[in-house]
This record gives C-alpha cells, structure tokens and sequence, in this order.
C-alpha cells in the first residue's frame, strides 16, 4: 500500500514538473521533449534525475548577480567602446583585431566584454608549468590574491596551494578564495581542508552549497594577482592536474595575461565573491592599480551562464567559426553542440575551411564520450577532421581561427556549458598567441588518432547503441 501510494505522488509530481517544463521555463524544443520522455516513461528514474539535473525555473532570480555602483562605470565604458569600435575608421592595436572587429562588437554588446589592448599573454599546456607559475605570482603578491576554481582538492597540491596562501595572509596580503560546493566536495575538499588558511587570515568563498542540485555550478578557474596578472584556462587545483590521477597524463590549457586584461578578470571574481559572500567588494583604486602596457594582445573577457540572457561564449564560438578563412581548430574533453554549433562547423567546413576537433582518446564520463563520438560521425561526411588525442586526457577547451584569433578558458562546447554552468573565457586577436595554438595543436596530432569517415561506420554494434542511447538524453539539463 505504501509502495503504492509512493508511486502515485511521484506520477503527480512529474505531471507538476511537465508542466511547469512546457509552461514556465520556456526550455529549449529539444531539451523539453527529452525531459518530457524521461518523466513520463521512467517515472521513478525520471523523477529523481529532474532533481539532480533539472528545475530551472526562475534560475535568473535565483542568480542576480548585483551590480550597484558597478552599473554607471559598466554603462560608461560599453558606450564609449561601442562607439569607437563602430567606426569603421577605428584601428586597432593588432590587425588581427581589425580583421574581427564583428567578433569584438558582438561580445561586446551581448556580455559587455570590453576589449583590452594592451596585454601580455602566455600558454601553458602542462600542469607542472601553469602551476609553477601561479605559485611564483603568488610568493610576489604585495596587496592581493583572488583564486576561483570549480575544484579545490584536498591533496597534495590543493594543501601545498592552501599553504602558499596561507603564508601571504600571515604576511598581511589580503587573500580571497572562491571555489564551487559541489566541484570541490566531489574533490574531498571540505571547509576543515581550508582551516589553515582562515586561521590565517585568509576568506574563503563557498559558491551555490547546495546538496542535491548538479545543475548551476561555478565552472570558472580565474586567479588574479595585485589586479595586474591574471590567469584562466581549464586547469583546476589538485594532482589529477599534474597527471597524477586514474585517467594519467593530464592535458590542459591555461593563460596568464599580464596587462589590463587582469583588471577584467579581476572584475569577474569581484562580482562572483560580492554574489557568494555578501562581503560587497567596491571598485577600489586598491585592486585596479595601473597595469602599464607589458604586451598588445587585445584580449576580452567573456562570462556565461544561467544569469546571461543569451549564450555570448558559444555565440562567440560560433562568429569565429563564421569568420574563418582557412583553419578552425578545436580541442575539447566534452563535444555535445545544439544545431547552431553543429551548422557553423559543417558549413566552415563545406565552405573549403580547414576544420578540426580533438577530442580524449578516453572517456572520464562515459554517457558524455559516447554522444560526443555521435556528434563528431555526423560532421565528418562534411568534411570536418577529427582526432582522438592519445597520449593522456585531452582537458583543454580551445579555439583557433586562421591562426589569429580565438579562445581559452573554462567553457566546453557541450550544452552544459553553454546553458547550465558559469564560464569564463578569454578571445584573443593576436597572431602570435595564435600561432603558438596551432603549434601545439600540430605537436597534438603527432600523438592522435583521426577518425575517418571508414574507422567511424566499421564501429561496433554496441558502440552505435551506446552513442544513439547517449545522444538521445544529451539535451537534459
């Protein structure tokens, strides 16, 4: 009778959820239909995976990032950017820019990424080099220190990192670290991994602590040192970074831009720790200091999330791929994209554009690996190379166009990314750094695998039902 009565409430809640799915959260057609399918044809099943992934109703109320006196400074600079940037007579600081000046306008006006000039960017494709450098800017602070990583673990680097802050917040530098709840738990961090730190001195930030909801997360990895240095990019905190976890040499990308780019990434985490903490953070002369002119790679940076009204990373995704001449490389852990995502490669690519996609060799999420494989069949008859990278895990989330422009920084090209989590990325306009991408995607290939038209249909039974079954839920979310 109990049994019963059970699943007699859960069948009422689920019609409550479909309802407010088809009439409140105005979902994508897709993503709808698909969780339309789960709740009414595995209820039970159904029903506990729309608590975990689902229930985003009024998630821009729930994600008020507030802005207060920020607004007048954020309003000011979008409308005189926007002004010079639309004289066609306007020279930027790189030809580069110039040739994706359209690019620069869109993020501009749909994210007020406002662009910077006048920075220095470098790459770091391995954990030993970027986390190298990150304790180096650390032991150099003078006023400040801002981390916010999705993971945070509790192991031998995530304590070594909690160490270095440490001694800086003893030293009198103000120390701020932001990481996610979920991210960082799953990781074996807990606020006790943090102790010495707050003992310290030192402030932690814990993002959305919520028990039970996947959906929502603080995916972003930004540090930011005396709001001159700033760094971003895929890596998070802990020796799964260093190539010393179960899926082995680990590959990623990460930036460190010295310049005023920092101060945006700086803005960043101001507005993200205001929002966790409460604690109000002002625009203070303190921590936007002069930068000076170390580079003149124009550089924005772009945020996305559940409080955007659109998708302005995947959207500058795509204006790239639409503004490519020659090449488009791509290398990403995670390849799930809607149709807009899937139109612009295919059309690059049937355009006579040289499109290729690099993807792990391995999955450290199954569901997720086999409906990329699904995604990557369907592009290849078009044209469009792609690679499985084999000498490790594949982390990076990268794009460069024509060897000029492109993207580093948190966001997969997967629909969680692009809707569900909050990301940060930096475009670039500079043929320098995008040489150094090309190169290092080229020095990738040395260790792949294309798969070809022939290897993708001679596939397994089993792997055509693993993919059609895994492509078939990748809309949730």
């Amino acid at each position: 009778m109990e049994l019963e009565i059970s699943i007699a409430v859960i069948l009422i809640l689920n019609v409550i959820f479909a309802v407010t799915i088809v009439f409140f959260e105005r979902r994508n057609p897709t993503a709808a239909m698909a969780w339309l399918m789960v709740l009414f044809l595995l209820p039970p099943v159904g029903f506990f995976l729309y608590l975990l992934f689902g229930q985003n109703y009024a998630r821009q109320k729930m994600f008020v990032v507030k802005e207060r006196e920020d607004r007048r400074f954020l309003r000011e600079v979008f409308e005189e950017q926007h002004r010079e940037f639309a004289d066609p007579r306007y020279r930027f600081t790189t030809p580069e820019a110039t040739a994706f000046r359209e690019t620069i306008i869109l993020l501009l006006r749909n994210n007020r990424a406002f662009l910077t000039e006048k920075n220095r960017v470098d790459i770091y494709t391995r954990g030993e080099d970027k986390f190298g450098a990150l304790f180096a800017a650390i032991r150099e602070a003078r006023h400040h220190i801002h981390l916010e990583y999705f993971v945070v673990n509790n192991d031998e680097l995530g304590r070594a990192v909690v160490h270095a802050l440490a001694e800086k917040a003893r030293a009198g530098v103000e120390v701020r670290l932001l990481f996610d709840a979920m991210g960082t738990r799953a990781g074996g961090g807990s606020r006790k991994a943090f102790s010495e730190l707050t003992d310290a001195g030192g402030k932690i930030g814990v993002f959305f602590p919520s028990f039970y909801r996947v959906n929502y997360r603080n995916h972003r990895k930004i540090a930011v040192i005396d709001g001159v240095m700033g760094f971003i990019g895929g890596f998070n905190i802990g020796d799964t970074y260093l190539g010393k976890g179960p899926l082995g040499r680990w590959r990623d990308t990460a930036i460190r831009i010295s310049g005023s780019g920092a101060q945006m990434l700086q803005f960043r985490f101001f507005l993200d720790w205001n929002y966790t903490t409460g604690e109000n953070l002002v625009l203070d002369g303190r921590y936007f200091p002069d930068p000076g002119a170390p580079g003149t790679t124009p550089v924005q940076i772009v945020s996305g999330g559940p409080d955007t009204r659109w998708n302005p990373i995947k959207e500058g995704y795509i204006k790239l791929i639409n503004s490519a001449r020659e090449s488009v490389y791509i290398q990403t852990p995670y390849f799930i994209p809607d149709g807009s995502v899937t139109d612009a490669l295919r059309l690059a690519a049937l355009s006579g554009v040289d499109v290729r996609i690099m993807i792990p060799c391995k999955p450290d999420h199954p569901f997720v690996y086999w409906a990329t494989l699904s995604f990557i069949g369907e592009l290849l008859d078009a044209g469009v190379r792609a690679y499985t990278y084999d000498d490790g895990f594949l982390h990076a989330k990268t794009i460069v166009v024509d060897g000029k422009a492109g993207s580093v920084g948190s966001a997969n090209w997967d629909i969680r990314s692009f809707r569900l989590n909050f990301e940060a990325n930096a475009f670039f306009y500079d043929a320098a750094v995008g040489a150094e991408l090309v190169r290092v995607f080229e020095e990738d290939l040395a260790v792949s695998t294309e798969i070809t038209p022939e290897r993708y249909r001679a596939r397994s039974r089993l792997v055509r039902m693993k993919e059609s079954v895994s492509r078939l839920f990748s809309p949730l979310g």
